[in-house]
């Protein structure tokens, strides 16, 4: 079975309120527009590359925020290829059963959302594998997720490819990839989120009467901070038991940009969904999401939360009144 290290780079709407949303299946939140790959050899090092530069057909326009982060401009934007050939010539690329490795969980979530909305296969995507668990797994010890270059300082490995291209950075985590103990962390990764709670670093960072989060993902790179509100993983939830879609009450503000709500699935009962955003060096936004499983306790906490919140938004109204 073939390991390939992928790395999508992709544009977004000038706006999230863009008239192009109306007109598609599904909130797309990226277009992809490069597609950067390695195939890693028997021994995990880096091998074979590939890369293809893709024309995006709904988000034409460059976002300034990703030219300055890609390089690209509208004439290599308008270059490139088809988004189906682009696909073929790089399922072609992998073979047949080949498991993809990516840093994060974006990577596989935009590219099931392109090939959605271009009405292509996707019962090939079924082995991917995020490496920041496992590298979590095995060098940090906790759930928060790791930048590809925390990852690349911790192994002492420099810099030698472009950031923010799509071969550079697979290349990169091709090289981190190669240092971690791939065989094992594949084994364990089916059951990372009941091994990686069981970290001490966790236990004792967390407060003793603090619960357990049953779901802990990072969802970065969003130009703007009104794209995170716009990501399907934030205005909407499924059940983790049975992926129905639940009833999501109002966010509310707990301050220093942290967010919560309660989603009720009519079988399973409450969870309250908390969101932490944080505005990155490279001006991108990101949102760590963690869910709990609620209790009457939980419920009794949102609901104070809740009525404070209102009671603030009352004065403000009745100060800008007056």
């Amino acid at each position: 079975m073939p390991y390939i290290v992928v790395d999508l780079e992709w544009n977004q709407a000038m706006s999230s309120k863009a008239s192009i949303f109306n007109k598609l299946p599904l909130r797309l939140r990226g277009e992809i527009i490069q597609i950067g790959a390695v195939k890693l050899n028997d021994d995990f090092t880096p091998g074979d590359e590939f890369q293809v530069d893709v024309k995006p057909v709904f988000f034409r326009r460059i976002h300034y925020k990703v030219k300055k982060l890609t390089g690209f401009d509208k004439e290599r934007l308008a270059g490139g290829m088809k988004f189906q050939q682009a696909m073929q010539q790089f399922l072609d690329w992998c073979g047949p059963d080949c498991t993809c490795l990516t840093w994060g969980f974006d990577d596989k979530n935009i590219m099931e959302q392109n090939l959605t909305v271009h009405d292509l296969d996707i019962d090939w995507m079924g082995n991917w594998v995020n490496l920041q668990v496992i590298y979590n797994l095995q060098i940090e010890g906790d759930r928060n997720q790791k930048s590809l270059a925390t990852a690349m300082e911790h192994f002492g490995i420099e810099q030698t490819r472009v950031a923010h291209d799509a071969l550079g950075d697979a290349y990169n985590t091709a090289l981190v990839c190669s240092r971690l103990d791939l065989i094992a962390g594949l084994q364990q990764y089916a059951k990372a989120r009941r091994v990686l709670p069981s970290c001490r670093s966790c236990d004792e960072a967390r407060a003793a009467d603090e619960p357990e989060p049953i779901e802990h993902i990072a969802l970065e790179h969003h130009l703007t901070r009104d794209d995170v509100w716009a990501d399907p993983a934030v205005s909407s939830f499924k059940c983790p038991d049975c992926g129905s879609d639940t009833e999501m009450t109002r966010w509310v503000n707990q301050g220093d940009k942290r967010y919560m709500c309660l989603a009720r699935c009519p079988e399973h009962g409450a969870y309250l969904v908390r969101i932490r955003l944080r505005h990155c060096d490279d001006d991108t936004w990101s949102a760590n999401r963690l869910v709990y499983k609620a209790d009457d306790k939980m419920e009794d906490f949102f609901r104070a939360k809740a009525n404070q919140s209102r009671r603030t938004r009352r004065r403000r109204r009745k100060s800008a009144k007056k």
